[in-house]
């Protein structure tokens, strides 16, 4: 471990960076993992960050030491104070990673999928992430204005998910749906009202399932690309469920179909 106490360190100005500008997240294919859990998940997942950051406050921690001890090659320990100024963090990070970001291969997709049209949250692209890896999905596909699956908004509210799925981003996401029903895959598009009941629709493998915009909900052209519509009912007369709890539920509903499967 490399103890030091400058701002101006390469590596700790890299991580500051990227950290505070999405556009140099962009550019150097590179982002930053938030805490001991999310970098934890990511090295066991895909290996050795290209550096890790960590407050002096939070050796002695057992999941913190064992970071260090395992990149210690590459582990940069700072005083709190310095830790604070690399950017606005959540209180009680203590931990930084800088990783490259994944970029899979182009794909047709797996077995069950998830596609998300026009989210822009970054919490609700990251909670439904979180959702999607929780109940089995493999491939998760976004629309090129969906919130950036890797800015650290989405990364803190996704608490790992993204090293569960192949994420791809900037897809068009109606093509991508024509050409997975040529192949015999079903695709089911969310709608708040005119689809069936979520319950009674047909849900089965190679299923993609489609999410809207918080406010417009799924595009016309995409809509029109999927094989049904399916609704959640609300007998308690709500006019909508917020993206990611109508997510979860329709996720879960399949896992309840599928047997845990």
């Amino acid at each position: 471990m490399l103890r030091i106490s400058s701002r101006h360190n390469p590596r700790l100005r890299e991580a500051a960076q990227l950290l505070g500008s999405a556009r140099e997240r962009r550019k150097a294919g590179r982002c930053v993992l938030e805490g001991e859990h999310l970098v934890s998940v990511y090295a066991e997942r895909c290996g050795a960050p290209e550096a890790l950051v960590v407050s002096e406050t939070f050796l002695g921690r057992p999941q913190t030491d064992a970071l260090c001890r395992r990149f210690a090659d590459r582990a940069l320990v700072v005083p709190e104070a310095l830790f604070a100024t690399i950017a606005a963090l959540p209180a009680g990070v203590g931990v930084l990673a800088v990783v490259p970001t994944p970029r899979p291969a182009p794909s047709g997709g797996g077995d069950f999928c998830v596609l998300l049209d026009d989210l822009q949250d970054p919490g609700n692209v990251g909670s439904i992430l979180r959702s999607a890896a929780a109940a089995g999905v493999t491939h998760a596909f976004l629309s090129p204005h969906c919130a950036f699956a890797w800015a650290p908004k989405v990364l803190r509210a996704g608490m790992g998910a993204h090293f569960h799925l192949e994420i791809h981003e900037d897809v068009d996401l109606p093509a991508w749906a024509a050409a997975f029903r040529a192949r015999g895959g079903l695709v089911v598009a969310t709608v708040r009202d005119g689809g069936e009941s979520l319950y009674a629709a047909t849900l089965r493998r190679p299923l993609a399932l489609a999410f809207g915009n918080e406010g417009a909900g799924l595009s016309s052209t995409l809509v029109a690309e999927a094989s049904t519509r399916a609704t959640i009912p609300m007998p308690g007369g709500m006019e909508s469920l917020n993206a990611a709890a109508a997510a979860a539920v329709t996720l879960f509903e399949c896992v309840r179909r599928f047997g845990g499967r």
